[in-house]
C-alpha cells in the first residue's frame, strides 16, 4: 500500500530507515531530504512509501519544478504507485528497472536520458595544470550564468539558478578549477547523507573543454568530499556521453547500476 504525505519529517520518520538501507543506490532521495531539512524549497512537496505488512519497502518523492523520484525498490511496487498517481507522471527519474515499468505500464515516454551511478574506487588525481578551491560569494554571478548555461545543454530543470548558487556557496559545496587564476570549471558536491557525497553538476564552459578540467575540478571535489565530509562519493553520468564516461573512469569510478529520467509533459 502506498501512503502520502506532505510532511518531510513524517515521511522521514518511516521512510529514510529503508532509504539508508542502500546510501549508495538512494543518494539523490537521501540528499533531497538533507536539503529540505536544510531549508530548500519545499512548495507543493510530495512524498511516499510503500509497505507491506507494516514493513517499508519503497519510497517516492516530489518536489516540483523537479521530476518525481524513485528510491531503490521491487519492481511491483510500480503498477500500484502510477495507480495512485492517476497516472499523472509528466517527469520521473528512478532506476532503470523501474522507469522501464513505468513505461510499459503507460507506454513510451515522449523523451529518455539514459543515466550510469558510478562510485569512486581509489582516486586517481589527473596531472591538468591549474588548481581546485572552493568557490567564494565573489563566484556568485559567474556561477549562476554556468547553472544557467548546464540547464540548458541537458534541458533539465534545475529550480531557480540563483537561490540555489547561493544556497550551495554559503554551504561550502561548490569547488572551482582555476586556471592562470581563472576559473575554468565547476564541480558540485552534495552533503553527505548515510555517509555518501555525490558530484554534480560538473560543467565546464564551451570554450574550456577539451583540456582536463572537468577530470580536474571532480577529482578536486572528491577528495575534499572523502577527506572531509563523506565515507563515499558517486556521480551520475549520461550514458549518451562517451567522453563523460570515460573521464569519470579514469579517475577511478566504477559503475553501479543505470537509471533513467523518463517524460511524458
Amino acid at each position: 500500500m502506498w501512503t502520502f504525505t506532505s510532511d518531510v519529517e513524517a515521511y522521514a520518520a518511516v521512510a529514510e530507515p529503508f532509504l539508508l538501507g542502500d546510501p549508495v543506490g538512494n543518494t539523490v532521495a537521501l540528499t533531497v531530504l538533507a536539503n529540505l531539512r536544510a531549508g530548500m524549497s519545499a512548495k507543493d512537496a510530495r512524498f511516499g512509501w510503500w509497505t507491506v505488512d507494516g514493513e517499508v519497502r519503497g519510497a517516492a518523492f516530489h518536489t516540483p519544478p523537479y521530476p518525481i523520484g524513485l528510491a531503490v525498490m521491487p519492481v511491483e511496487t510500480v503498477a500500484p504507485l502510477v495507480e495512485a498517481l492517476d497516472r499523472d507522471i509528466p517527469t520521473l527519474v528512478g532506476p532503470v528497472r523501474l522507469t522501464d515499468e513505468v513505461a510499459r505500464l503507460m507506454g513510451p515516454p515522449s523523451r529518455v536520458l539514459s543515466e550510469r551511478l558510478y562510485r569512486l574506487g581509489t582516486l586517481r588525481i589527473p596531472g591538468v595544470p591549474g588548481r581546485g578551491r572552493l568557490a567564494t560569494p565573489a563566484d556568485y554571478p559567474l556561477l549562476v550564468s554556468w547553472h544557467q548555461a548546464f540547464g540548458e545543454e541537458v534541458e533539465l530543470p534545475d529550480g531557480d539558478a540563483a537561490d540555489r548558487v547561493a544556497r550551495r556557496i554559503a554551504a561550502r559545496e561548490l569547488f572551482l578549477w582555476e586556471a592562470d587564476g581563472v576559473p575554468v570549471s565547476l564541480a558540485a558536491l552534495s552533503p553527505a547523507a548515510g555517509g555518501v557525497c555525490r558530484i554534480g553538476p560538473v560543467y565546464t564552459p564551451p570554450s574550456c573543454r577539451k583540456r582536463g578540467y572537468g577530470s580536474a575540478v571532480t577529482a578536486y571535489a572528491s577528495q575534499a568530499g572523502l577527506e572531509e565530509r563523506c565515507e563515499q562519493v558517486v556521480l551520475f553520468t549520461d550514458l549518451n556521453n562517451p567522453t563523460s564516461n570515460a573521464i569519470y573512469q579514469a579517475i577511478g569510478y566504477e559503475p553501479v547500476s543505470d537509471y533513467a529520467h523518463i517524460a511524458y509533459a
